[in-house]
């Protein structure tokens, strides 16, 4: 039996969880910068830190197993296609989006938001066009 139904599937199960934390963590900036009471922001600093560890092993196993894919023979046989290329591009943005996440969250720890929560409704929008993109590029090929 192949391991690629294996690593496939592996792959789209950390790209959820991973999508579920840059989903949720920007939500979570968007109601700790309306917070006021210093408990409040202290539950919120917990629960953001918690998430961003978890969304963060879902991303490194995400990227784990899309290599592992890529050498196994997806970069042979899709490599030059430009689907792919504009896949890879778009999980670089996202990378960039997590390490971003990931000054925010220090931001809020050292009590230093520099943004209201109307920055980060928009701001939370962004990794669903993202996902819509890639998934797209993914299965439809184009």
């Amino acid at each position: 039996m192949s391991a690629w139904p294996w690593l496939k599937a592996l792959h789209l199960i950390f790209m959820v969880t991973w999508f579920a934390g840059l989903f949720y963590l920007p939500r979570l900036f968007v109601y700790h910068a309306q917070a006021e009471d210093e408990i409040s922001k202290a539950r919120f600093i917990i629960m953001e830190r918690k998430l961003f560890a978890i969304g963060t092993l879902g991303g490194i196993l995400t990227l784990v197993f899309g290599l592992w894919m890529l050498a196994a023979g997806a970069w042979d046989a899709y490599g030059n296609l430009l689907w792919l290329q504009l896949k890879l591009g778009l999980i670089g943005v996202m990378i960039l989006y997590h390490w971003y996440c990931q000054r925010l969250l220090i931001a809020f720890k050292n009590n230093q938001n520099p943004h209201g929560h109307v920055w980060y409704r928009w701001f939370n929008e962004f990794p669903v066009l993202l996902l819509v993109a890639i998934v797209l590029l993914a299965v439809i090929r184009p």
